[in-house]
């Protein structure tokens, strides 16, 4: 008799505690905003009052959550950029560092950042000499001065290297000299990286 009385004791002492503790936790939450949400609760068509007072307990916990999540949310973005922009500061006080670091910066945000996207078309231009054509992908219109010496728009195009894409030519050409193609540019990579072995899906 007494083994099944402790064993019970120690099966139902846990749950009690933890019942008691998140009991507390939620009391120690919501009275200090119990008073203020009763107000909107009481509207509600319920007529049992421990209905009302258990739903006004649930709102205040939810809005506590959301409230938390916004806080922190918050706090983390403005924390982080603060970090950023101290970080940007002592970098750009570093002698060739900060040359760097601007430059790559300005990369990554031509590339990813701009609302214009760049390398989306795929071309085919005579290169390096005529008669001989490489696949290019189109960046950027090219620096006005370059257009206006030549006399003609130009155009810049990124031509990649086999069998490493992430190096290889920027050359300006006209733009009646490119010859646009129904390619893909993840297709057009294999097909750099591959050295033509694999061939681009037929549009």
């Amino acid at each position: 008799m007494k083994k099944y009385f402790i064993t019970g004791l120690v099966t139902l002492l846990p749950l009690a505690v933890t019942v008691w503790v998140v009991r507390f936790l939620v009391r120690f939450l919501t009275n200090p905003f119990i008073n203020l949400v009763t107000l909107l609760t009481n509207r509600l068509p319920i007529s049992s009052p421990q209905l009302v007072h258990a739903l006004t307990e649930i709102f205040i916990l939810i809005g506590l959550l959301l409230l938390t999540f916004f806080l922190g949310l918050t706090a983390q973005k403005f924390f982080f950029n603060h970090l950023i922009r101290f970080g940007d500061k002592i970098i750009s006080k570093i002698p060739l560092v900060n040359k760097v670091y601007k430059t790559s910066k300005e990369i990554v945000k031509a590339l990813f950042g701009s609302k214009e996207k760049s390398f989306t078309q795929v071309v085919l231009l005579p290169f390096p000499y005529r008669g001989a054509y490489a696949i290019g992908l189109i960046a950027k219109p090219a620096p006005q001065t370059c257009s206006e010496t030549e006399h003609h728009e130009l155009i810049s195009v990124f031509i990649p290297t086999t069998p490493n894409p992430s190096t290889g030519y920027l050359v300006m050409c006209k733009k009646s000299e490119l010859i646009n193609l129904n390619m893909k540019t993840d297709e057009a990579i294999k097909y750099v990286v591959s050295c033509g072995v694999i061939q681009p899906e037929a549009q």
